[in-house]
């Protein structure tokens, strides 16, 4: 157990909405994700013209860990592991390519989607916007599982794999979708535990 650990900020997307630290920062209901989607990215002025060909699932990501890394210039802040982890792997992607194969008369598959039918390609996209090129892992769970990012992102920091960690979860599946993600470090707010990470998952 590591006992100087914490979390230095957590950013929660569901619902139309994007939480930055607790706090409502940009709300927009009544859409679907990719109109919302382009909305956070112009509300926060991010200039990154790939975001446009990403799927939902890099999407989601990419905006959660833009809104968390901006302003980690440092070296030892670039020293950041990423440790995700959803439900539906890259489901939501994958129908879209086996929809693009199915009609024989139509055949037609997208290399542009293609691409994207690995859950593992949105950490890739976050590692390029933000030059990481430290550890990084997807996992697959039932649901959001705390307890193992816990373990893992304080062993990682342990064993000096990675000054920081971004952990969390991303998971889209149609109209659903969620982000959570949060840094793991050696200074802020709040204690790196199972408890503060299910606290700060769940809103309360």
């Amino acid at each position: 157990m590591i006992n100087d650990l914490f979390i230095t900020g957590h950013c929660h997307i569901r619902d139309n909405t994007v939480f930055l630290n607790g706090a409502v920062v940009h709300e927009q209901k009544g859409t679907d994700f990719p109109t919302f989607a382009k909305s956070v990215y112009q509300k926060f002025g991010i200039d990154y013209s790939k975001f446009f060909k990403m799927d939902n699932l890099s999407k989601l990501a990419f905006l959660a860990a833009d809104l968390l890394l901006k302003g980690n210039n440092s070296k030892e802040e670039r020293n950041i592991a990423l440790v995700l982890s959803n439900r539906t792997s890259s489901l939501d992607t994958d129908r879209r390519h086996q929809e693009s194969i199915t009609n024989k008369d139509s055949y037609f598959p997208s290399p542009a989607v293609f691409v994207y039918t690995l859950p593992n390609i949105c950490m890739g996209e976050i590692s390029i916007r933000h030059q990481l090129h430290s550890e990084n892992a997807f996992f697959i769970f039932e649901k959001f599982n705390a307890e193992y990012l816990h373990t893992y992102a304080e062993s990682l920091i342990l064993d000096k794999k990675a000054e920081q960690v971004l952990c969390g979860w991303i998971d889209v599946d149609n109209e659903k979708y969620e982000a959570f993600l949060y840094v793991v470090g050696k200074s802020g707010t709040f204690t790196h535990s199972i408890a503060q990470i299910t606290r700060l998952y769940q809103n309360k």
